[in-house]
């Protein structure tokens, strides 16, 4: 993921380089104060779709891509505080809830996972959104 960081006062953006960032005018994250909010995120490697047809594959580069924009603030996956997956196949959310339990196993984040009617590819099974938070809080536990 290019480092293209823009920052205006108490915002800082990054940028992944991706074709629809520039089309749709939007980042891949962006960092306000303490709050990271990580746009939604597809299967992406080297241009192409990752795993098609394995949404256990996908969601794992979704996430990938995720704690890649996390680190460009500071931030790891441990911050997150909240993910939204959207699946254009409910019936792999037990795949996709495999991979997420994995990776946020040592801190899991409040979640949802939906179902949706299809993404811009259709190769593209699963997108990820994620929020995460840079403060101790954030971090510890009840």
């Amino acid at each position: 993921m290019p480092n293209n960081e823009s920052r205006h006062d108490d915002v800082s953006r990054v940028f992944s380089g991706s074709k629809f960032e520039s089309l749709f005018g939007f980042c891949r994250a962006i960092r306000i104060g303490d709050t990271i909010h990580v746009s939604g995120t597809a299967p992406i490697l080297d241009g192409k779709t990752a795993g098609v047809g394995d949404p256990a594959a996908q969601a794992r580069r979704c996430f990938q891509i995720i704690e890649t924009a996390l680190h460009q603030f500071g931030a790891d996956r441990h911050n997150v505080v909240r993910t939204r997956m959207f699946l254009t196949r409910i019936e792999d959310w037990q795949q996709v809830g495999a991979v997420h339990a994995e990776f946020f196993s040592a801190a899991p984040p409040a979640a949802t996972m939906v179902e949706v009617s299809r993404l811009i590819d259709p190769d593209w099974l699963v997108e990820i959104e994620a929020d995460a938070v840079l403060t101790a809080d954030a971090k510890s536990t009840p």
